[in-house]
């Protein structure tokens, strides 16, 4: 009976550390998407300031076309 406690003792403290790892996993994947988010709202506000840019530039060339 002692050795089937034991070993029962063992296996828990084996999954403990599974979940844990899985855990860590889960918070690092968490990490890591709040940052592409963040990456992806920088590049939508760049790529909306450049295509406001272009048109600017567009009606700034515009000036020096020959005819």
């Amino acid at each position: 009976v002692n050795t089937l406690v034991n070993e029962m003792g063992v296996g828990a403290k084996e999954q403990a550390l599974g979940i844990s790892q899985v855990n860590e996993a889960v918070n690092d994947l968490d990490r890591v998407t709040q940052q592409n988010a963040a990456l992806v709202e920088e590049s939508a506000d760049a790529a909306q300031a450049m295509s406001q840019n272009t048109g600017v530039l567009g009606r700034t060339l515009a000036v020096f076309r020959l005819r």
